[in-house]
């Protein structure tokens, strides 16, 4: 069923003008979202295990990296956000059948996402001694806070190139390798973190640099199997079918241009939602350690629930990306609507999982009954919501495998900013912590109502 060949026979149907059945599109969907999907739930595996050595580090240990946690997340979507500038546009030129301007659009990506990836890198250096005391951290956690936040930051460029490449390989519809190497990164981060931790003892420390350790050796290999070894993309070695044409492209601001107009509101949402989840853990970290922690594991633990939606939502973005060179709209629908059902159908059954055994889940990463019982009463809270947070999902990653960006952020903005941090700051007060994720199950409720809207609607397609 998972079969390298039949993905690649059947996505060649994309770019030739081949007909293809329901059942066609279906196991396409299948054959791209499942090796993203099992990279997805294996690094929160991995993850999981990676939050219980902290948390058996102490709770001031967990604490101090779930504090810091949403700034490294807001700086993870930016360097997303100047990848994806440029790899829907390789995944256009891929389904027009245009792999020489692909290949240059790779270059340029290669070029402009670095600097990018150094500027954010220099500026999370300079922060990283006031970030702490900014969201609210006391004395007691600032210090390993800034050292976990710091080491980030020094290997944000090899950050950005495993992104830029990973993104790369997707789009040209290789969805096995960025999958099997998330897997090969986050084992290598369990290893490297028990050692640095339990072996010489280096507590947040061992913990920040073993997650380093490992995306700088897994960005290189990553990046080495794009630029080297696929067979659409390759810039050298022998699968580069043009080596000598290609040292003397010029540099085309065009695709600059272009990689602005779909990065510039991603990256201004992802500022803003970033920015919203620092103002949610501005709100709950005076609820106390405790309250953090709970907060910290619960989104750990509810990101079991939410994975398969990415997988299926990066599968959308390739399928939708290819479909939109191909000038396919027929294909583009399709795809849409099947790829949404497949989202909400495995992300309801996700959340009755969650509901279920939210207890356990808590306890996978913690001993303290106090954390455990808190945790698993918002995860149950939040597992309700979970069909329409698929909705949210998978119908963003169509719009943006459309190059369709500025909406949504917009929709996704006032969603968060509008609803879930306004109820999250009148409920906390009153109910703590439940009250913050009872806040977010009524925005992402609303939010994936809207976005099914402007799905159905397609506007999003306005270019086929």
């Amino acid at each position: 069923m998972f079969s390298k060949k039949e993905s690649e026979a059947l996505l060649e149907r994309i770019r030739t003008g081949g007909q293809m059945t329901r059942k066609d599109k279906l196991n396409l969907i299948v054959q791209l979202s499942i090796p993203s999907i099992l990279a997805q739930l294996t690094s929160v595996v991995m993850f999981f295990i990676d939050q219980a050595m902290v948390g058996r580090i102490s709770v001031e240990a967990a604490a101090a990296c779930g504090l810091v946690e949403s700034s490294t997340w807001l700086i993870g979507s930016l360097t997303n956000a100047a990848s994806m500038g440029f790899s829907v546009q390789v995944a256009h030129f891929i389904g027009a059948n245009d792999m020489e301007r692909a290949r240059h659009v790779f270059r340029h990506g290669l070029l402009c996402t670095l600097l990018f990836g150094f500027v954010v890198g220099a500026t999370g250096l300079a922060i990283t001694p006031f970030l702490p005391y900014w969201l609210g951290g006391g004395a007691d956690i600032a210090g390993d806070a800034s050292i976990y936040f710091g080491v980030f930051c020094s290997i944000i460029p090899f950050f950005q190139l495993s992104g830029l490449a990973g993104a790369m390989l997707k789009c040209s519809g290789d969805m096995r390798t960025p999958s099997i190497m998330s897997i090969v990164m986050c084992v290598m981060d369990v290893v490297f973190n028990f050692i640095l931790i339990f072996v010489f003892h280096l507590g947040v420390l061992g913990v920040a640099l073993g997650t380093a350790l490992a995306i700088v050796i897994g960005g290189a290999m990553q990046a080495y199997i794009a630029l080297f070894r696929n067979k659409l993309l390759a810039l050298f070695g022998r699968l580069n079918n043009d080596p000598q044409r290609s040292l003397r492209h010029y540099f085309e601001w065009g695709y600059v241009r272009n990689a602005v107009k779909i990065s510039a509101p991603m990256a201004l949402q992802s500022v803003l939602m970033g920015g919203a989840q620092i103002v949610s853990t501005i709100i709950v970290a005076p609820l106390g350690n405790i309250a953090i922690a709970a907060n910290t594991f619960a989104i750990t633990a509810e990101s079991v629930c939410y994975m398969p939606g990415v997988g299926i939502g990066e599968a959308a973005t390739t399928l939708i990306g290819q479909s939109i060179g191909a000038a396919r709209r027929d294909l583009c629908r399709s795809f849409a609507r099947l790829t949404v059902g497949s989202g909400i159908a495995v992300m309801a059954l996700m959340g009755a999982v969650m509901f279920l055994t939210a207890p356990l889940l808590m306890a996978l990463m913690t001993p303290v009954e106090e954390i455990i019982a808190l945790g698993a009463s918002v995860l149950r809270i939040e597992a309700f919501a979970e069909p329409m947070f698929a909705a949210a999902i998978v119908s963003y990653s169509i719009c943006v495998g459309a190059g369709d960006t500025l909406r949504p952020a917009i929709m996704n903005l006032c969603s968060m900013w509008g609803i879930r941090l306004t109820l999250a700051a009148l409920l906390a007060p009153h109910y703590g912590l439940r009250g913050v994720w009872v806040a977010m199950a009524v925005e992402l409720t609303f939010r994936g109502g809207i976005f099914l809207v402007r799905i159905f609607r397609e506007r999003w397609m306005k270019g086929t």
